[in-house]
């Protein structure tokens, strides 16, 4: 059963002081996943998470994963301004980016960022409109198809990110020419999975054309980014991923074939973002208008452009109505909000206890690509995030939107009375 940080008492007076819709975040419980996280891979000198910062792009959760030695992910001008206003700086911070602009490129080089190369073209490119470091990454787009369970996973042939394996190698040639020699590699290959074996199956594939490039360009690489993709629960029935376990089979792999090829010790690094925050993040919004028609309605203070995720990526998200936990849930409902547009629901025919005008919904495992996907389509704003700290008070770390912020980028006089 999932819960929820706080008590109903304590929620209530919570809502009296930061009214609904907004995000919450368990501080507690996001440093005590960093904390299992490291402890799993501790078998791996030099390991650390870079934390994906589109995934929840707000300073007070990155200044967590500061605080905790881990580095960060970001892939424009905006995080890499983010990352450096939470005093992330040098090879802390990997920039991985895609049709990557010059500004990008000298704001990452202006922090010593390590630069993850998307394309053969952006050798030069980086070059002309900065320097290239001493450390360069290459994210490998390594062709072909990933399959597991009967359905295809990522299919590399159709997929806009990296470099080929022919390319791969050639960069590498001829960044040597360029007096380029230290050399990380990336390469994607998660995709929200969360089963031991498609981890250590994948490792292995990967591991193998690490060894295949070392034996073609006797290049040892710094690291390997084995980049994001653990995905989480959100079903109460289904199964989580076993950290420890996913830990387990990758270092297996990297026995198996890195160490007999003598490329250990070899620093891994991954770029979790939801595994990290997702669980420990909840959407609240409360009951405003319930329609009964063709089916029954529950009309939120919120809308789906504050949270997308159950519209966009039609994700199952379990929802808690506040201090009816214990009720059997024998009502069925439509959630929706208030947008112009009929695909604007949190769940369809869900079941939960009766509900009433006023009642609190509480949507689980909201702690990632969740606010930083919210729009101000048909003029919505976007809600606040509120932060649980360890000492057990509330701080807001962002507060909700005003109609002068949505107007704030118009040169128009603007009637707000």
């Amino acid at each position: 059963m999932k819960t929820f940080p706080l008590d109903f008492k304590d929620l209530k007076d919570l809502i009296t002081e930061y009214p609904t819709p907004f995000y919450l975040y368990d501080e507690e419980a996001i440093r005590q996943n960093i904390h299992r996280l490291y402890k799993a891979f501790s078998w791996n000198a030099g390991f650390r998470e870079y934390f994906a910062v589109k995934s929840a792009p707000n300073p007070f959760l990155l200044q967590i994963f500061k605080e905790e030695g881990c580095g960060v992910d970001c892939s424009s001008e905006t995080e890499l301004i983010l990352a450096d206003s939470c005093s992330f700086h040098g090879e802390e911070i990997m920039f991985t980016s895609n049709v990557t602009s010059a500004a990008e490129f000298k704001k990452a080089n202006s922090l010593e960022a390590i630069v993850n190369l998307d394309d053969f073209s952006h050798i030069d490119y980086l070059q002309k409109h900065g320097n290239i470091s001493n450390l360069i990454c290459f994210r490998l787009n390594p062709g072909g198809v990933i399959e597991y369970g009967g359905k295809t996973i990522l299919d590399y042939n159709n997929y806009k990110f990296g470099f080929s394996k022919e390319q791969f190698t050639e960069g590498i040639a001829y960044l040597k020419k360029k007096g380029i020699r230290r050399f990380g590699l990336h390469s994607q290959f998660g995709c929200h999975r969360t089963e031991t074996d498609y981890f250590e199956e994948n490792a292995r594939s990967l591991f193998e054309k690490v060894v295949d490039i070392y034996q073609k360009t006797g290049i040892k690489f710094e690291f390997i980014n084995l980049a994001g993709g653990l995905g989480i629960p959100y079903k109460d029935n289904a199964a989580g991923a076993d950290i420890e376990a996913v830990s387990h089979a990758i270092q297996k792999a990297y026995e198996d074939i890195l160490k007999p090829a003598g490329l250990a010790p070899l620093p891994l690094y991954i770029e979790f973002g939801l595994f990290m925050t997702g669980p420990y993040g909840y959407f609240v919004s409360s009951v405003l208008h319930i329609k009964e028609s063709c089916k029954t309605f529950l009309g939120l203070d919120a809308s789906t452009n504050s949270f997308m995720s159950p519209s966009r990526y039609t994700d199952h998200h379990h929802i808690t109505v506040a201090g009816k936990e214990k009720e059997p849930c024998n009502y069925t409902y439509d959630i929706t909000g208030s947008l112009c547009e009929n695909r604007d629901r949190f769940a369809t025919d869900r079941s939960l206890p009766y509900v009433e005008t006023g009642d609190i919904l509480i949507f689980h495992d909201a702690g990632a690509y969740s606010y930083s996907h919210a729009n101000n389509f048909n003029g919505k704003l976007r809600p606040a995030e509120l932060l649980l700290c360890q000492d057990g008070s509330v701080r807001q770390i962002r507060r909700p939107e005003s109609p002068a912020d949505y107007f704030s980028t118009l040169d128009f006089p603007i009637k707000y009375e």
